[in-house]
């Protein structure tokens, strides 16, 4: 007898006949861990809930987003009062204005900005913008960072691109690429010998300054600093991809955390509150170079729209509001999680690494630390997907790839953040 299929079967495989893999971006896939798509139906606070009523633990965040975790009271009050007043005009808002205030008080070097729809905008749009400014093409990127989707940054891209195992995608024309120029992460010395041997070529350096499209990845001690020198040195400008780790790891994103101070930062995510949305800011002198200012073109029907604005002043106000407690107990809990990973692979034998910064955190399946994207091999690939579905039946949901970062939010208490290790433990001793 045919056992009945679940609800997140039948949805999928309703979706397959409409899109592509039958989902709306790659990382949903599921394919590196064996796996179908959990189709959610919703969220609140630290946990989801899928079609069929099942409820779990959720460390994907929208990978990212959901700092506040799911449902918080006055971003759904702030998104809910916007939309009784309209979803989108054409025309400039007053909020725009605060929210471009707001993000410039707490990351000091964006002295003016751009609002748009997406990180891959908001990256596509900072290139241009140093291309534009420098008068120069080729651009230096780091391979295992994710950028977007972009066709001059997809090459060795990061997170869904290695997934599925195309790092270089079809479509994307050797002309468009020509200009893109690949270095090693961690590697000061493959970003030297870029610029010494393209003199007066390179117009900018854009880097995640904490990867996390490669699994959470952070810079060696020098590494930012070093950067910030040779961009300097060579008059390239140097851009900080914080649209994961803007407002994550910081109030001030990994530039503050660090004290390393970028040209121009490409945020997204938190900024937006879950709503769909992107910024690129940096030096007054680079950002008048944009329309209709200067001479770089850029534009978008639903930039700066005014759900996403709202949705994204809540969230930094609920940030802001104390934000030495927020972080510190945000540290706190993904601190406790880390804690009580390495007892769980300490007790189970299963060989593992785990790396942390701030509420960022990931478990790679390897001997020893990762410090570029070639240090993930594919045994650990293989036993990150035995791990997730063994999470997942304990009720636990993580990002479906081992090339993923997992992100705490502020939802969780210390007795949700103990399910999560004890359901850790006991995935770990049936891999054992």
């Amino acid at each position: 007898m045919t056992a009945s299929l679940s609800g997140s079967e039948i949805a999928f495989n309703e979706a397959q006949a409409l899109m592509p893999g039958g989902v709306n971006s790659p990382a949903r896939a599921c394919r590196s861990v064996g796996a179908e798509p959990v189709f959610i139906a919703k969220g609140n606070g630290a946990r989801v809930e899928d079609v069929d009523g099942n409820q779990y633990l959720d460390l994907v965040g929208a990978f990212g987003p959901m700092i506040l975790g799911h449902g918080h009271p006055s971003v759904v009050s702030a998104v809910t009062d916007q939309a009784e007043l309209g979803f989108s005009y054409g025309t400039p808002t007053v909020r725009e204005s605060e929210l471009a205030s707001q993000i410039m008080e707490m990351v000091p070097s964006i002295e003016k900005l751009r609002l748009v729809n997406s990180g891959t905008e908001a990256t596509m749009s900072a290139l241009r913008t140093a291309r534009g400014f420098t008068g120069r093409h080729a651009i230096i990127k780091f391979e295992g960072c994710y950028h977007g989707h972009a066709d001059c940054l997809l090459v060795k891209a990061g997170s869904g691109a290695l997934t599925l195992g195309t790092p270089d995608s079809a479509g994307v024309t050797p002309g468009t690429t020509q200009d893109t120029l690949l270095a090693t992460y961690n590697d000061l010395e493959s970003v030297r010998s870029i610029f010494l041997q393209n003199t007066d070529r390179v117009a900018a350096v854009i880097v995640e300054p904490i990867a996390g499209n490669m699994g959470l990845v952070p810079p060696d001690p020098g590494f930012l600093e070093g950067l910030r020198e040779l961009t300097s040195e060579h008059g390239a400008v140097l851009i900080f991809d914080e649209v994961m780790t803007g407002f994550r790891v910081h109030p001030g994103g990994a530039q503050g955390l660090y004290g390393v101070t970028p040209d121009i930062t490409c945020l997204g995510k938190i900024v937006g509150g879950g709503l769909p949305i992107g910024v690129y800011g940096g030096r007054r002198d680079i950002m008048s170079c944009v329309a209709p200012e200067g001479a770089v073109y850029q534009a978008g029907t639903n930039s700066g729209n005014p759900l996403s604005v709202a949705a994204g002043l809540a969230t930094l106000a609920e940030l802001m509001a104390d934000s030495a407690a927020v972080y510190c107990r945000l540290e706190g809990l993904s601190r406790n999680l880390e804690e009580g990973l390495r007892m769980a692979l300490d007790a189970s034998g299963v060989q593992g690494h785990i790396q942390r910064v701030g509420s960022m955190i990931t478990l790679f399946f390897t001997e020893g630390p990762v410090r570029q994207v070639d240090d993930v091999t594919p045994e650990a690939v293989a036993c990150f997907g035995r791990f997730w579905n063994a999470m997942r039946s304990r009720g636990v949901m993580l990002p479906p790839s081992q090339y993923e970062a997992w992100f705490v939010s502020a939802a969780y208490t210390e007795e949700s953040i103990q399910e999560v290790i004890e359901a850790a433990t006991e995935a770990l001793a049936s891999m054992s």
